[in-house]
């Protein structure tokens, strides 16, 4: 791709709206301090809670676009995996947000998705990467030359295809308009995916597995209600996010428990020992770096003995 000036991808002046969570605010900072050596506008909404933040930028990225402004406004969020933040800006009209890992996908989502709400992981990605994620979603113009276009021209069906999303995706959320599906990635993932194509997971009763993309590889998970994940643990460190129900983590590796519903975010480190107790049907976002595995550290009797011990040693 051709080298661009700062914003030529733009009709119109820029303004950036940023914000992160406790995961991504150095990331974040970093990345408001190259758009102001730009000279871009940037209103840094500071740091909060992964989903507090990730609705704020949604809502002023969605009351933009919906707006006459002579001015761009496109959102930058930071979290942990990057993920949570664009599932609560996702949540408005108009709003398009992606996670990046790498230029190269956001050269694709800018390409073909319009994207205008560019997420990134503090905990996976440098400090250089994000920068260059950052120019290319900044310098990169709606249906340019993508990786997924063979670094060429699109065809002009799918131009055509291009323009007329553009105007069916902004209708997506309105309250004149029906929804087939969520507008959040990770829910519209798991919404399309039927219980058999889940894999069961042999080593923990009651729980099953569909992976949605490899390396870094991420997954939906689904465990019944009652179900207890043994003691164990991973040669990777892993987060996940909550997306139906609710469960309880014991880390026993560093003595802590986790009460965990409906949003919440955990990362577990590479090692750590911890039991798992779900309280009613569950489901969750995962994602972690390298193959899979599992080591048990104790069985499902020896776990249920020490959950029923905790419970009557607090009555």
């Amino acid at each position: 791709m051709a080298k661009q000036e700062p914003n030529s991808a733009a009709s119109r002046p820029l303004k950036i709206i940023a914000g992160a969570d406790a995961y991504g605010s150095s990331l974040k900072d970093a990345l408001v301090a190259q758009l102001r050596s730009l000279n871009i506008k940037v209103e840094d909404l500071g740091t909060s809670k992964y989903y507090s933040v990730g609705e704020e930028v949604g809502r002023r990225v969605s009351q933009a676009a919906n707006s006459n402004s002579s001015v761009e406004t496109r959102g930058l969020l930071a979290c942990g995996t990057g993920v949570g933040v664009a599932i609560f800006a996702n949540k408005f009209p108009g709003v398009y947000a992606a996670t990046c890992l790498t230029p190269a996908e956001a050269l694709n989502t800018r390409s073909i998705n319009n994207c205008n709400v560019l997420a990134v992981s503090g905990m996976s990605t440098t400090p250089e990467t994000a920068a260059e994620i950052l120019t290319t979603f900044l310098n990169t113009p709606f249906k340019s030359p993508c990786p997924a276009s063979g670094s060429n021209p699109w065809p002009e069906d799918l131009q055509s295809f291009f323009d007329e999303s553009i105007q069916e995706m902004s209708k997506i959320g309105n309250e004149n308009a029906p929804v087939a599906d969520p507008p959040c990635f990770i829910c519209s993932q798991a919404k399309a995916r039927t219980d058999k194509e889940f894999t069961p997971v042999e080593v923990m009763p009651g729980g099953s597995m569909k992976i949605l993309r490899e390396t870094p590889t991420s997954a939906i998970v689904r465990f019944k209600a009652g179900s207890v994940e043994p003691a164990h643990h991973h040669t990777f460190g892993h987060d996940l996010v909550v997306t139906k129900g609710s469960k309880c983590v014991w880390n026993l590796s560093k003595g802590e428990k986790y009460d965990l519903g409906i949003g919440d975010y955990l990362f577990t480190p590479a090692g750590d020992v911890h039991r798992v107790k779900y309280l009613e049907d569950t489901e969750f976002f995962i994602k972690w770096d390298g193959h899979w595995d599992l080591f048990l550290d104790e069985d499902v009797a020896t776990a249920n003995a020490a959950i029923d011990k905790e419970k009557n040693d607090t009555k």
